[in-house]
């Protein structure tokens, strides 16, 4: 397996949208997974009440997107696609910090606390610059003004 192969995690990438969902429903908020491929949002959430009617200015669903970043020593900064900044309510940045992996690193030490940032796509439109390869928002520009945090304790 090469290098580049071993630093592909599918499944830590997946285990971030399920870590999230599990976070909105402890907050009695049903969340189900977009199918995959789905453009624009990864989760779809709901009133757990099946009869509850939205108010003037509430949202039927609310749609997020989830962006991992799996290294503890990765920049605060992920791909964005600018254009579908209206498809989805809100971004979630978690990351994983599974492990340092800049340089010879192999990611068996470094592992640190998961991280959430949960922040409307306003702010990323604002934080997101256009390097070499396509757009990229920097987290560490908007998550001092973002409200919502969590962090989850690192598993030995």
């Amino acid at each position: 397996m090469s290098m580049k192969d071993a630093l592909r995690l599918p499944v830590v990438a997946g285990g971030a949208e399920y870590l999230v969902m599990g976070y909105l429903m402890r907050r009695n908020i049903l969340t189900y997974r977009a199918p995959p491929g789905n453009e624009g949002y990864d989760l779809i959430c709901i009133h757990p009440e099946s009869r509850h009617v939205p108010k003037r200015g509430q949202k039927s669903q609310v749609r997020v997107q989830v962006k991992s970043r799996f290294a503890t020593d990765a920049g605060r900064g992920f791909p964005l696609n600018t254009k579908s900044l209206d498809a989805f309510d809100y971004v979630v940045a978690v990351f994983m910090n599974i492990g340092r992996f800049g340089g010879k690193r192999t990611g068996s030490d470094g592992a640190k606390p998961v991280e959430f940032y949960i922040c409307p796509p306003r702010l990323c439109a604002s934080a997101t610059s256009r390097p070499a390869r396509g757009r990229r928002c920097a987290c560490g520009s908007w998550a001092r003004s973002c409200n919502a945090t969590a962090t989850m304790p690192a598993s030995n």
